[in-house]
């Protein structure tokens, strides 16, 4: 597949930087201010839940060796811990399901 606008090359001269397009008026300017990347909401958010998930396994793992007695606890653990990755699963298949509709788009 050719790239006429040089959009897909992977850190080229011909790469197109955010708001290279905008006026320096609007929102996605020059002058607008960058947030977090995307990328790195992501990957906080993949190790909040792999921290709940760890937490969950080890309160079970204690209440099998004894260590804890709290019923109540380990199930509130577990399900913190399974919501956190359905969560996570939903999100990810609202990210596949955009780029599916990304990726139709006719140029």
């Amino acid at each position: 597949m050719t790239d006429p606008l040089g959009l897909i090359g992977a850190g080229g001269a011909g790469r197109m930087q955010p708001g290279s397009i905008a006026s320096n008026n609007s929102p996605t300017g020059p002058k607008a201010q960058q947030g977090p990347k995307f990328a790195q909401i992501l990957r906080e958010q993949l190790s909040e839940v792999n921290a709940v998930q760890q937490d969950a396994t080890k309160a079970v793992e204690d209440l099998m060796t004894g260590k804890r007695d709290d019923l109540e606890g380990v199930i509130l653990a577990t399900e913190k811990a399974d919501t956190a990755f359905r969560m996570l699963q939903t999100m990810r298949n609202k990210v596949m399901t955009a780029y599916e509709e990304v990726k139709q788009i006719r140029v």
